[in-house]
């Protein structure tokens, strides 16, 4: 779901190393600036991708006057819509500094979308078999009317901005957008359909 927010934390399971972590312990090489982007889209994923992305985005050489490319896998079901804008947020600032190359893989849906959207121009590709969806905002929420009005308000501008930041990534209009979301809850695109749209360029 683009707009809800859930943590899972499995008895005994072992601490998932960060995205820091993996580039500390990664060797000077073409690898490192590769950053695997795999499950939901929550606080402390997008912490540790908009962690590398700023390490990342700040490496070049003395000689260099822009930082070689950051690939960027991208995998996910979605997530928070608050992280979603964090990452893409970050991810333009970093793009001042070096391209960044999306890759979708699998599955790229909800908040996955943007973020894949999100990379530089002609260097976002995706997998021939990956499912790419959006949808509007979904929540939930109980309590009284005055406030139940106050989060109303909240998904409109959230719906707002997540449509304006798609509108500025794609070739599609706002309005071409809203039409699109607002048709049936969940709108599934193929690869080929989500480079038509201009999610994506190309199919890896």
């Amino acid at each position: 779901m683009l707009f809800g927010r859930k943590k899972k934390i499995e008895q005994g399971a072992p601490e998932e190393e960060s995205v820091a972590d993996l580039l500390n312990a990664l060797q000077k090489g073409p690898e490192q600036r590769s950053i695997m982007f795999i499950g939901e889209v929550s606080e402390e994923k997008a912490g540790d991708l908009i962690s590398a992305l700023l390490v990342l985005s700040q490496e070049k050489e003395a000689d260099q006057e822009r930082g070689e490319d950051i690939k960027l896998y991208v995998s996910t079901f979605g997530g928070s819509a608050h992280e979603m804008f964090a990452i893409y947020d970050i991810m333009n600032w970093c793009k001042q500094f070096c391209d960044i190359r999306t890759i979708g893989m699998g599955k790229v849906m909800s908040a996955g979308t943007l973020i894949l959207a999100a990379g530089t121009k002609g260097k976002r590709t995706i997998g021939k078999n990956c499912q790419v969806m959006l949808h509007s905002v979904n929540a939930g929420y109980m309590g009284d009317l005055s406030h139940m009005k106050a989060e109303v308000e909240n998904m409109n501008d959230l719906q707002e901005t997540y449509i304006q930041c798609l509108a500025n990534e794609t070739s599609m209009t706002k309005r071409q957008i809203q039409t699109l979301i607002s048709k049936k809850l969940n709108v599934y695109l193929s690869a080929d359909e989500a480079i038509e749209k201009g999610l994506a360029d190309g199919v890896l």
